[in-house]
Formats: C-alpha cells, sequence, structure tokens
C-alpha cells in the first residue's frame, strides 16, 4: 500500500509524522510523495490559529478532491478540538485525536482494515525520510505543557505533560543516523520541560544526545525564554550544537505580555540575546509575535515595535490576532479592530523583512557548513538552484549543473549575495 503524509504547522507535527512513516513501512507499506497515487493518505492538522483550522479544512477538503479513492485519515490539534466537524468533512474515513496518536498507525490498520504482511520487515523505517523529500529528521521529545498563557489554544489540544524516555530518543536518533540522516531536531510541545515528569530536564537530555549518538547537528525547537538554565547556555561551546534558537517573544510591551501570562519581561528577553550572541557570533535568534492582541493600545503597540527593531530577529513569524473560544484571552475586553490589526501586521511585516536583511548581510564573506536539502529550482540551460541550511539557520543556495547532487551532503559555503528569501553561496570543494 502506498502512504501519503502531510502536515500543517508546527515541527511536532513534521516529528509525528516521520514517527507514523517508519510505523508504516515497518508494517509493509511504502512512503509516497505523490498524494495522487497514494492509497491511504493521512493528515496532521493545526489549530493554532482561527485560520491554521481554515486551511485544514481546506487541505483535507482539496486532498480528497485531487484522490477521491484513497482512504483519508486526519490527526492533529484541529481533528482533537473540532472532532465532529472533521468526521463530517467529504472523504474523511477516520479522525483520530492527539491522545492516540501514539497508536495512530495500528488504529488505521485496524479500523480501514487495511494490514498486511510486513514484507519490509528486515528493514524498519528504512528511508523514510528520503522517501519525504527531508533530510532533517524531527524527533518528539516531549508532549502536552502545564502553562496557561491566555491566547494559546494548542494546551487544550494536546493535554498534560509527557516526556519520552531518553534511552528511547537515543534508539530513534542512533536509527536515524545509521540511515545517513546528520541534522536532528528535538521538539515537543513545551520542550523545555522535557523531563519534569521524569525526574530529568532538556540539558541532560542533550548532553546524552551528544555523547551516545554520532549526529553530526543537533538543533532545539522552539523554547520559551524563561527556561534557559546556566547549564543550558553551555551547550552551545559544542560545535554540534546549532547556533540557533527560536525563542518566543509574543509582544514586545511588558503590559500586554502580562495580559498573555507570559513569564518573560522585555528585559530578561534581551538578556538572553545579548548573552547567546556575545558566546557564539553570528548566533540566530528567531521569535513569534501576536499583533492585535486584546487591549493592545497604540503606545503598546509603539513599544512592541520598538523593541522588537532593537532586538533584532533573523526571521519573525507573525501572527495577527484571532479569538479562539477556550482560552482566557477570548473573555478579555477592549479588542482590536480589524483594520488597525491589519496595519500592525503590514508594518511589523517591512520590519521582519529589514531585519532578516540586515541579518544576511551581515553574514556576507563568510564560510558556513551547509546541509544542502533535496529540493530545487530548474534554472535552464543545464542549471539548477539547490537550496540548504547553515548552522545558524539561514537559507542558503547555490547554482550547479542539473546532474550534480549535493543532497543530504555538508559542503563549507562562501556567503556571497543576499535575496529577499535566501542568501547565495559559492560552494568549496
Amino acid at each position: 500500500m502506498l502512504v501519503h503524509l502531510k502536515t500543517l504547522g508546527c515541527r511536532l507535527n513534521e516529528a509525528e509524522l516521520e514517527s507514523w512513516a517508519q510505523g508504516f513501512q515497518k508494517t509493509g507499506h511504502q512512503v509516497t510523495r505523490q498524494a495522487e497515487a497514494a492509497d491511504l493518505i493521512v493528515i496532521n492538522s493545526c489549530a493554532v490559529t482561527q485560520d491554521a483550522s481554515r486551511k485544514s479544512r481546506n487541505l483535507i477538503r482539496r486532498i480528497h478532491r485531487e484522490n477521491p479513492t484513497a482512504k483519508l485519515v486526519v490527526s492533529g490539534c484541529y481533528a482533537s478540538l473540532n472532532r465532529e466537524e472533521a468526521e463530517e468533512l467529504m472523504g474523511v474515513d477516520l479522525v483520530i485525536g492527539n491522545q492516540d496518536k501514539d497508536q495512530l498507525v495500528e488504529k488505521t490498520l485496524a479500523e480501514l482494515n487495511m494490514d498486511s504482511m510486513p514484507v519490509m520487515s528486515a528493514e524498519p523505517g528504512e528511508m523514510s525520510l528520503f522517501a519525504r523529500g527531508r533530510q532533517r529528521a524531527f524527533i518528539k521529545v516531549q508532549d502536552g505543557c502545564r502553562y496557561r498563557c491566555t491566547f494559546c489554544i494548542v494546551t487544550v489540544a494536546r493535554g498534560e505533560e509527557s516526556s519520552r524516555p531518553i534511552a528511547d530518543v537515543l534508539e530513534e536518533i542512533n536509527n536515524l543516523t545509521r540511515q545517513n540522516i546528520q541534522e536532528i531536531v528535538l521538539t515537543g510541545v513545551h520542550l523545555g520541560g522535557y523531563g519534569h515528569d521524569r525526574g530529568s530536564d532538556l540539558v541532560e537530555l542533550i548532553k546524552t544526545v551528544l555523547a551516545e549518538t554520532d549526529v553530526q547537528r543537533l538543533r532545539l525547537g522552539s523554547l520559551e525564554p524563561w527556561e534557559l538554565s546556566e547549564e543550558f547556555f553551555e551547550l552551545f561551546k559544542n560545535p554540534r550544537v546549532m547556533p540557533h534558537l527560536h525563542l518566543p517573544l509574543q509582544s514586545g510591551s511588558d503590559t500586554v505580555l502580562r495580559r498573555m501570562a507570559r513569564r518573560c519581561k522585555t528585559e530578561e528577553f534581551v538578556a538572553i540575546v545579548k548573552r547567546l550572541r556575545d558566546q557564539v557570533p553570528d548566533f540566530n535568534i528567531t521569535t513569534d509575535i501576536i499583533v492585535g492582541f486584546p487591549g493592545e493600545t497604540e503606545q503598546e503597540w509603539e513599544e512592541s515595535f520598538n523593541f522588537i527593531k532593537q532586538t533584532g530577529f533573523g526571521h519573525i513569524h507573525i501572527f495577527t490576532y484571532s479569538k479562539r473560544e477556550g482560552t482566557k484571552a477570548a473573555t478579555l475586553p477592549n479588542p482590536v479592530p480589524a483594520d488597525i490589526k491589519k496595519l500592525r501586521s503590514q508594518q511589523l511585516h517591512g520590519l521582519a523583512n529589514a531585519l532578516k536583511a540586515e541579518f544576511f548581510s551581515a553574514n556576507l564573506g563568510k564560510t558556513a557548513p551547509v546541509l544542502w536539502e533535496g529540493y530545487s529550482e530548474d534554472l535552464g540551460d543545464g542549471r539548477k538552484r539547490v537550496f540548504g541550511y547553515s548552522p545558524n539557520y539561514m537559507r542558503v543556495a547555490c547554482e550547479v549543473g542539473a546532474e550534480q547532487l549535493l543532497e543530504n551532503c555538508i559542503i563549507d559555503t562562501v556567503l556571497d549575495e543576499t535575496n529577499a528569501d535566501f542568501i547565495a553561496g559559492s560552494l568549496l570543494f
């Protein structure tokens, strides 16, 4: 059976997709990149915003239109929060909530009568990432969150915190490195809370991964800034730990942060950023910002905008606030009018692009070991543009011959020229 896996949303969703890919292969099925050729399609949905829920619904409908004969399974946050709605969408054969994600493969095969002989059981999960066009592996080490930021619906969808045993994480990483995966991304809903339920912590996990696996590049998913211990900063002295962190700020105004129930003030945030940049040259800090949170005044917006500008970020994920029933923020007074939210979003997008260009420019002329991806663009005349990522998570491109293969190779590259979406480089062989 051909299985196609599709995701919307966070890196955690991507990590779950990889786990399912290996699970389906262990039971004798084959992963395919072509949704139109698949016998079974699994969608991992998102609901972080109202727009994400809408995109999840549209994706489900589109996938069914393009391949109406395939069995369609939907999981993820949208499916968990809106189970009845998801079940009623045209073409959906099975909805599996977040609480049952770990059994998705077994439940799918059993409930849809798709069991088969394990013809690939001698090579469990072999090449599942490459079959999906991926070079880096996302490893889910933790789920759930103990915090209750007032805007967040994901904590409702994901439930209580649960951490995987370190031994299980090591086994998965060692299995992937044997398949020549060179970069691992540790991820979770509340990654910084790893081990809280096991008498351990994230620093112990990372140190053990570095000591007991051969992975070349270790990257971390989103981390709450208030959870970075003294010991954590020392980890970046190891060149295998990539100099990039995604630290969600959400607002640059302390009064807005209090209404959001965020636990990090702007003064503390900027101290963290300074420490990382002082320790590792060209350390890349990326972030999330919510525009138009309830009650956000013009003064608060100006405070936030100026703080973001002064701090500087390599990339900003910008979310225009949308009311989510079931969150405390949905009950707050003084909603920001839609036209003002739109204007502020436009202003922040302009600033984000400028800050990204500044970060790119600061890296010009330097040499970086780039992990080249499988994605490329045909330029004609026997040439193509290939893409990869530097250690500090800049998207890098270079032009090579159409037949030249760089996929999954780490090659020193001189960073030559900036572009809006990437920085162009020249390979050093």
